[in-house]
């Protein structure tokens, strides 16, 4: 029988293989990004057909193999079910799986990024959270735990005083509190600017969701 090791994270993405099974990558505390196959996954019935989707947050029992890990079984803890019943929430929370995809890497300490998505789908859910604020202090947040935050962008006229606090508390606040507060629609804005300022400097390709997440009128 085949050691297995225990891991915890999120599944960002899948895709199938041949006529039955599914790649996942999955984002874990222990070993960072990592990618792994389902056998039979999509079959009716399977034990893993559930649990291999995105969203997915548990425990995973992984096989190792000669070139990939194999997933034998899975514990999930959170679907995030709202998603379900919820569009612009669920295209929201694909563009956050899909950052997480471009920022982690394989073996990595990824546990502030999986602390990280795990609460902003969370905010998502929220009723008193706007998506935009959500999606705007996620994209920040990611950034300076990946390390590159540069500080505020220069602007032609200066920053609001409370949208200077507003990024400040963004960059240093614990995870678990960095979704406890609203803006006014004038900070809104700001955050907006700054966030499509650091993805230009930073991210160099366009994420399939958000070109979708654009097209949605305001």
């Amino acid at each position: 029988m085949r050691d297995l090791i225990s891991v915890t994270g999120m599944i960002l993405k899948t895709e199938p293989v041949g006529e039955y099974d599914r790649r996942v990558v999955i984002l874990t505390r222990e070993r960072g990004k990592i990618a792994a196959f389902a056998r039979g996954a999509r079959k009716q019935g399977s034990r893993l057909l559930a649990s291999t989707n995105p969203f997915c947050f548990g425990e995973f029992s992984l096989y190792e193999g000669r070139t990939a890990y194999g997933i034998s079984e899975s514990v999930i803890s959170n679907y995030f079910e709202g998603f379900r019943e919820d569009f612009e929430g669920a295209l929201y929370g694909m563009y956050f799986l899909e950052v997480m995809d471009y920022y982690t890497r394989e073996n990595s300490d990824e546990k502030e990024m999986l602390k990280l998505i795990y609460q902003s789908l969370r905010a998502l859910l929220h009723p008193g959270l706007s998506n935009e604020l959500v999606r705007y202090i996620f994209e920040i947040r990611a950034l300076a735990v990946n390390g590159e935050y540069p500080g505020l962008p220069r602007s032609g006229r200066p920053w609001l005083a409370s949208t200077v606090y507003a990024v400040d508390y963004i960059v240093n606040a614990g995870v678990e509190k960095l979704y406890t507060f609203t803006v006014t629609q004038e900070v809104l804005s700001e955050l907006s600017r700054i966030a499509d300022t650091y993805r230009e400097r930073f991210v160099d390709r366009k994420m399939k969701s958000l070109a979708i997440l654009d097209e949605i009128p305001c």
